[in-house]
């Protein structure tokens, strides 16, 4: 039997160990409600709020039992005997056991409810006893041993030091993009540097054609677009307002280019506000 397989057949008979046991509890508490003096349309209305809540804890029981079921080598040596296939078959047939119980117990009766509500209560007491006391008392005496406490602290050191690991791999891409950047504004700024002026000369002289002059602002941005991208556009962006700024132009500039830039690659008319 392979590994799936086996965690596929785990699986189903927790399951369906866990649908019984839902449905002796409700069976339970129905009796129980009915001995009160209940009618059925109370009890009806009061359980479609409770059936919500009680899938919605069994939901999220389920997943971590079944994450629990397909743990890895080092929770199987921290847990020597939880973890062996014969504790998960008593486990998960636990619920099975209790009605088993409940049925010989009330094997002689002639009457069907009581017979009924003997394989509930057996099924619910088992369960309880297996699922919310032995299992967690058996698991930490388990934790308690001497190889699962080194098991467990090479686990939390393994753990750590993954994720010092990923750490310093963040930071070392971290420092070689910011290095990257740092010499693509060295290497665009020497040839940046005459576009800025010609930008400047442009966009400070008054002109009599303006549409001869947004052309070339546009030719000069989508110059800088094949360079370097955006990038390279807020790059000249700054050193044209830095050269204008000589000519006490620059905010006037400023809006001048974010406008006609607009539609330029990923450029955006808001860029340089």
């Amino acid at each position: 039997m392979t590994e799936m397989v086996r965690l596929k057949i785990f699986r189903a008979v927790h399951f369906v160990s866990t649908g019984w046991f839902i449905l002796c509890v409700g069976y339970v508490v129905v009796l129980a409600l009915r001995q009160v003096g209940l009618d059925w349309w109370v009890i009806v209305s009061l359980s479609g709020h409770w059936m919500l809540t009680v899938l919605l804890l069994v939901s999220v029981y389920l997943f971590a039992i079944f994450r629990g079921i397909g743990s890895g080598h080092s929770l199987k040596a921290e847990h020597p005997l939880t973890s062996t296939d014969y504790y998960m078959v008593f486990y998960d047939i636990s619920p099975f056991l209790g009605a088993l119980g409940g049925a010989l117990g009330f094997l002689g009766t002639d009457r069907v409810s009581q017979f009924a509500a003997g394989v509930s209560v057996g099924t619910l007491l088992t369960t309880f006893l297996v699922w919310v006391i032995v299992d967690p008392a058996v698991g930490f005496v388990e934790s308690m041993l001497p190889a699962s406490r080194r098991c467990r602290l090479g686990r939390v050191a393994e753990a750590r030091a993954l994720r010092v690991e990923r750490e310093q791999q963040r930071q070392r891409l971290l420092a070689e993009l910011l290095a990257r950047d740092r010499q693509n504004r060295c290497a665009w700024e020497r040839t940046l540097q005459p576009l800025a002026k010609e930008l400047a000369e442009v966009l400070t002289h008054d002109t009599s054609d303006a549409r001869e002059a947004e052309n070339r602002v546009v030719a000069l941005g989508a110059r800088a677009w094949q360079t370097g991208g955006l990038d390279c556009m807020r790059q000249l962006h700054s050193m044209t307002l830095v050269e204008c700024g000589h000519k006490d132009s620059g905010r006037r500039t400023s809006d001048y280019l974010s406008a006609w830039w607009d539609g330029i690659g990923s450029w955006r008319s808001n860029e340089g506000a």
